[in-house]
C-alpha cells in the first residue's frame, strides 16, 4: 500500500500581489500543500516565517526592503527548519549565487509549471537542492572557477548587516529592518570590521565590494 506524503506548509514572500495569488491557485488546487501565511517584503515575511514554522518559503529574489539573499541568510540564522526556494523572474548568475551561498535550498524560475514546482517543493521538503536547469550553468561554471573561496568569513546575520552598511543605512535604520535591537547592531557592526580588519564602515563596505561579495 503506498504512503500518502504528509501536508508541506507554504510560506510566499513576494511584492506582486499577481505573483502571490497565481501561487496560492495553483498551490491550493493542491491537497498535499497549505499556504500558511504570505507577506510582500522582507522584514514582514521574517516575522511570518517565524511565527508559522512552514516546511517551505517561496522567496522573490528583489523585494522592496531587503534583497532575497538577506532574507535568506536571516532566516537560515533564525528558522533553520524552513527551507528556502528562491522563485524568480530573474536568472542572473550573481543572484542566483549569492542566494544558495545565502542558505537557499534552490533556484526556479517564475514561468515554472505547476507539476515542476510542486515537485521542486517536495524536493526541498526531502532536503534535496534544486537549480532551474536554464539557470544551473552559469552556477557551476561559477563554482568550477572557484568563487567558492572568495565566500565572506562573515555568519549570516553579520553578512545581513554589511549589505545593509553598504546601502547607507544606519545603525537605527539596520535595527528596524532586521528587528533587532539598536545596540546588537552596533555589536554585529563592530564585529564585521574586526573580522574585516577593515578601519570604518566604509572600508568594511569597500573591502566586500573588492571581493564581489556585494555590489553597488
Amino acid at each position: 500500500m503506498s504512503v500518502q506524503p504528509r501536508l508541506i506548509r507554504v510560506v510566499l514572500i513576494d511584492d506582486h500581489e499577481i505573483v502571490r495569488n497565481g501561487l496560492k491557485y495553483a498551490l491550493e488546487g493542491d491537497a498535499w500543500f497549505s499556504i500558511v501565511g504570505e507577506a510582500d517584503d522582507g522584514p514582514e515575511g521574517i516575522r511570518l516565517v517565524e511565527a508559522t514554522s512552514p516546511d517551505v518559503v517561496l522567496l522573490d529574489v528583489r523585494l522592496p526592503t531587503l534583497s532575497g539573499a538577506d532574507v535568506c541568510s536571516i532566516l537560515s540564522e533564525r528558522a533553520p527548519q524552513a527551507r528556502v526556494l528562491i522563485l524568480s523572474a530573474f536568472g542572473d548568475e550573481d543572484l542566483v549565487y549569492q542566494c544558495i551561498l545565502a542558505g537557499a535550498r534552490g533556484y526556479i524560475l517564475k514561468d515554472i509549471g505547476h507539476f515542476d514546482l510542486r515537485k521542486s517543493l517536495e524536493a526541498v521538503v526531502r532536503g534535496e537542492s534544486v537549480i532551474d536547469p536554464r539557470v544551473a550553468s552559469g552556477l557551476f561554471e561559477r563554482i568550477r572557477a572557484g568563487a567558492s573561496p572568495a565566500a565572506p568569513v562573515l555568519p549570516p546575520h553579520q553578512f545581513s548587516v554589511l549589505r545593509l552598511m553598504a546601502g547607507g543605512f544606519s545603525n537605527r535604520e539596520i535595527a528596524e529592518r532586521l528587528y533587532l535591537s539598536e545596540n546588537t547592531v552596533k555589536g554585529y557592526v563592530q564585529e564585521v570590521l574586526r573580522r574585516l580588519g577593515a578601519r570604518n564602515r566604509l572600508d568594511a563596505v569597500m573591502i566586500a565590494v573588492r571581493n564581489g561579495w556585494i555590489q553597488q
